[in-house]
């Protein structure tokens, strides 16, 4: 039996990179599926990769009636609504304080934390109704410290999705909905290639790049990968973590653990010479 058996699903931003492998995870533990993404084509051919088990709608995440009509199709086609994965996210301005403009902080706070409010806004009457269900946001570990972003704006707005859903946890536990975030370090998917100004076209050819950049910023010698998350998804999903609520989870190989153990004794190593030259 799969580990998702009998459970529906919505995940949105599941056109690529992170929400497209969760999608192929989750029908393969045995769920049913709606995703969400803006590209149709993309999503379109998911969904008839994926089978009877999966279902596309076109939606724009920031929209209220869109994120609306989302959740309902989910209820509507499968019965029920079991997970929510608000998966949806995209980059933001880079550069200092003094550069933002207003209308692009506003549009990245939309996209990335209006969005998972309206997810769980329209989740949560199902899941109450039914007495379960398990709300999962994607936060980042550049919601938790600073400098782990190349933007300080989506640093904050991940912030605000990983406080958030402590809270909103604090609510839907009284009625059995578990509601957690998941927070990657460098996972090697096209976020990357887009905050640096890349098409999405060019983005998408990136993750192989960053696999090589990122084998050696975290203790595990390795970048992240969607898969890392996608299981990390499904477990959060599934009745194994029926005691997990308001948990910010980090996948992130330690990057933000510490210093590195090579890069301080090497530190040590070189604080000796430089002691040995003065004495």
């Amino acid at each position: 039996m799969g580990r998702l058996d009998g459970k529906v699903a919505v995940i949105t931003g599941a056109t690529s990179g992170i929400g497209l492998r969760t999608a192929e995870v989750f029908v393969a533990e045995g769920a049913k599926i709606v995703i969400a993404g803006r590209r149709l084509p993309e999503g379109e051919a998911l969904a008839k990769q994926l089978g009877a088990a999966c279902m596309f709608r076109q939606t724009d995440v920031t929209v209220e009636d869109q994120m609306r009509a989302l959740i309902d199709l989910a209820v509507e086609k499968f019965g029920r609504i079991d997970c929510l994965f608000n998966n949806a996210g995209g980059p933001a301005q880079t550069g200092g304080i003094e550069g933002l403009e207003v209308e692009r902080f506003d549009a990245a706070m939309a996209t990335l934390v209006r969005s998972v409010m309206l997810g769980m806004k329209h989740a949560a009457p199902h899941m109450k109704k039914q007495g379960s269900g398990s709300i999962i946001n994607n936060g980042s570990i550049a919601g938790r410290l600073a400098g782990f972003s190349s933007s300080m704006v989506y640093g904050a707005a991940k912030a605000a999705v990983i406080h958030l859903t402590k809270c909103v946890a604090m609510e839907l536990g009284e009625s059995n909905v578990r509601v957690n975030s998941i927070s990657p370090g460098a996972i090697a998917t096209g976020i990357f290639g887009k905050a640096l100004g890349l098409s999405t076209e060019a983005a998408e050819k990136t993750p192989a790049v960053m696999r090589e950049v990122y084998k050696s910023a975290q203790p595990i010698p390795r970048a992240g990968l969607p898969d890392d998350i996608a299981h990390a998804a499904v477990f959060l999903a599934s009745d194994e973590a029926s005691f997990i609520n308001g948990h910010d989870l980090v996948i992130d190989g330690a990057m933000t653990g510490g210093r590195n153990w090579t890069q301080q004794q090497q530190g040590y190593v070189a604080l000796r010479k430089a002691f040995d030259q003065g004495g």
